[in-house]
């Protein structure tokens, strides 16, 4: 399912190798045309997604500007803090973690030039999960892709997880369609992304991530497509097309 060589610490589910490449691209998180533009357009799409669930889920008022007043957000893996920061206005407790010192430096600078209170910590999700800390929302957005063993991370993403909280996700799925356009397309045709960014065996298809969640005591609830328009130069859900990119969310059992 995963690369499984020994580039991590043995307690860890990091891979050094994507660590390096993440290092190189630290600096333009907040670069609305830089290597994150692709995450800058497809940020719209995921806030409105978590948000919506959220309020469905937790009975929370839409029409409120800060409808998730009161929850308790766990950012994974959350770089400069693109996520945090709007989940944040909308209300919520945010924590951003992430294993690279210089996105914590950066989410925390803009954070704070952005007058918002954030906690960023660096840290693994292995090591954070040793704290016994629990938040109703867990966010693991385009960080499976990236780390050593999908389903020990997801097990100790899981642990962070109240009972009846709820994970969302995102990923790429590990199909021929997938390669052609994410990574010849996206890397090497239209520049989206430095070459090399994503290995498309560590793709997860989504029955592989419904089996490692469902070992982490979180059941699927929701599967959803996100497709790109070229023409219109925008990213939106789709119920039918999983091919390329997908997200989710789960609720915890246990």
């Amino acid at each position: 399912m995963v690369n499984t060589k020994n580039n991590s610490d043995i307690n860890s589910s990091i891979d050094l190798i994507e660590l390096d490449k993440f290092k190189a691209m630290a600096e333009e998180w907040w670069d609305p045309e830089g290597k994150f533009k692709p995450l800058h357009k497809f940020n719209p799409v995921r806030l409105e997604y978590i948000r919506n669930n959220c309020c469905d889920y937790f009975n929370l008022d839409k029409t409120s500007l800060t409808p998730l007043t009161g929850l308790s957000v766990l950012d994974i893996g959350c770089g400069g803090g693109l996520l945090c920061e709007p989940l944040a206005r909308l209300g919520a407790n945010v924590t951003g973690i992430d294993v690279l010192s210089r996105n914590i430096e950066i989410a925390k600078i803009h954070a704070d030039s952005s007058f918002l209170s954030l906690d960023y910590r660096q840290i693994t999700i292995e090591e954070l999960s040793k704290e016994n800390l629990e938040f109703d929302i867990v966010l693991n957005m385009e960080v499976v892709e990236h780390v050593i063993n999908v389903q020990s991370f997801l097990i100790s993403c899981g642990t962070a997880v109240k009972k009846e909280g709820l994970m969302f996700f995102s990923t790429l799925n590990r199909t021929a369609k997938a390669f052609a356009l994410a990574i010849i397309g996206g890397e090497y045709i239209l520049g989206w992304l430095p070459r090399g960014t994503h290995d498309w065996k560590k793709f997860v298809r989504p029955s592989e991530f419904d089996s490692a969640l469902m070992a982490a005591g979180i059941s699927v609830t929701e599967l959803t497509g996100v497709t790109y328009n070229p023409l219109s130069d925008t990213w939106s859900l789709s119920q039918t097309n999983l091919d390329v990119n997908y997200m989710g969310f789960g609720k915890k059992l246990t």
